[in-house]
């Protein structure tokens, strides 16, 4: 799953150093460095999964950062284990000043461990005012807002290509029984319907919630992610039942059950834009579009373009989203200038920054979407907005990452099994529950 710093600055002062904006009580400018309120001469760090082109795009952030403020950035790349690498810096004495955290569970875990300052209210003031209720409550433990959610991911989004649906003469559809009705049509027409990346566990994650947010519910949903129902309850018996409809179905998923467990996310996403095309569809997130674009050379919106995730049976269209929050540590040696890179990231002028270098979208309700550099961007960015507070977070991100977060265990390898054999979905909802129960501690 792809993821990524002294005086005390209160009021106005915080606002200005991050916005450049006038002084409070005068119509004088305050440039970046004037007088008492520059950071020159201070050093933001800032750790986080990013690498690759994720890391350049966020770096253009930093930078426009600094050029506002005077204050230098710089970027450390953890990896994936970002517990574990922010741990052994904070017990070294060398803790960055801000995380991007890319799980709400995580995000939970360094709270409860002491380790993150509240969000100023400044911060918080800018924070209400740009983004919908659903994502300050994810940024939340315990009644105190610690983190901002900067980058958001898109997970009920369904690629395809627009050539080979047409050619088996078939649109993109409004249901989930009309997907899979569409995906026979496909398979008939001498092509695969769907690409199905079932080496990488996570997807799978992917799929089932999408299937159960929309089948059992919002209200049901949050029960489920906070383990306040069992994972034996009926409503996920019957999504693994429907889900367990499609992973068996030869005729749907490209190399059968065996060929889905022997395709990863990149490959997934080659099997339908590749040079050899194999199959019609694939169903991840709005990051599919990068990997068209960049790996295999698609225009996005051409030869590569998306339709929503459908709503199952008599339910509402799922939308499923997952996000990187940027959070402060009490113990980076910066941790006030940190405040202050939390304030400007809380401005669409930040987000605007990423936008148009791509591969990126804002939960900043406050953003033009005319920022995004094309039409399924900016469509796909605005399906984010436009869901409001009914925007769900990826569940298996919410877990303690024993469960919902780890390959090889857990939900991750449990899915796999399901797809590998889906006869018995409620001998998988009793292994779910198994280690739900273990991971969560109850």
């Amino acid at each position: 799953m792809m993821r990524r710093r002294t005086t005390l600055i209160t009021g106005c002062t915080a606002l200005v150093l991050a916005l450049g904006a006038t002084a409070c009580g005068s119509g004088d400018p305050v440039s970046a460095g004037g007088g008492d309120k520059s950071l020159d001469g201070q050093t933001v760090t800032v750790a986080g999964v990013w690498s690759g082109s994720e890391q350049k795009n966020f770096q253009k952030v930093l930078d426009a950062f600094t050029e506002k403020t005077g204050a230098e950035t710089q970027f450390v790349s953890t990896g994936d284990n970002v517990s574990t690498v922010v741990g052994s810096k904070i017990e070294g004495g060398n803790a960055p000043d801000v995380v991007m955290v890319p799980q709400v569970g995580v995000l939970k875990q360094f709270a409860e461990k002491g380790w993150l300052k509240p969000l100023d209210k400044d911060v918080e003031s800018t924070v209400k005012a740009n983004f919908a209720e659903v994502w300050r409550d994810y940024g939340t433990v315990d009644g105190t807002l610690y983190g901002l959610y900067f980058k958001a991911a898109h997970k009920s989004t369904v690629w395809y290509s627009p050539e080979a649906l047409e050619q088996a003469g078939v649109t993109p559809p409004k249901t989930y029984d009309a997907m899979l009705e569409a995906g026979r049509t496909v398979s008939d027409s001498g092509l695969a319907a769907f690409s199905v990346a079932g080496q990488d566990g996570w997807t799978l994650t992917d799929w089932f919630e999408n299937v159960y947010l929309s089948q059992a519910g919002p209200e049901k949903y949050d029960a489920l992610a906070a383990h306040e129902i069992k994972w034996t309850d009926p409503t996920v018996v019957e999504a693994l039942t429907t889900l367990g409809k499609l992973f068996k179905d030869k005729q749907l998923v490209e190399g059968g059950q065996k060929g889905a467990l022997n395709t990863d996310f990149p490959g997934s996403v080659e099997k339908v834009f590749g040079p050899e095309a194999e199959a019609a569809m694939v169903y991840e997130g709005d990051f599919v579009a990068g990997v068209a674009k960049d790996q295999f050379g698609r225009t996005i919106g051409t030869d590569a373009d998306f339709f929503p995730f459908p709503p199952v049976g008599d339910g509402e269209a799922p939308v499923v989203s997952g996000g990187d929050a940027a959070v402060v540590l009490k113990d980076g040696k910066n941790a006030e200038a940190g405040m202050a890179l939390m304030e400007y990231l809380a401005t669409p002028e930040a987000a605007a920054v990423w936008a148009e270098a791509g591969g990126f979208l804002s939960p900043n309700k406050e953003l033009d979407l005319a920022s995004y550099g094309d039409d399924v961007t900016r469509a796909t960015a605005e399906s984010l907005i436009d869901a409001g507070d009914s925007v769900r977070f990826d569940m298996s991100d919410q877990a303690p990452a024993a469960f919902g977060g780890t390959k090889g265990a857990g939900e991750w390898k449990i899915l796999q099994d399901f797809l590998r054999d889906p006869s018995d979905p409620q001998k998988t909802a009793a292994a779910l529950e198994a280690a739900a129960a273990k991971a969560y501690g109850n």
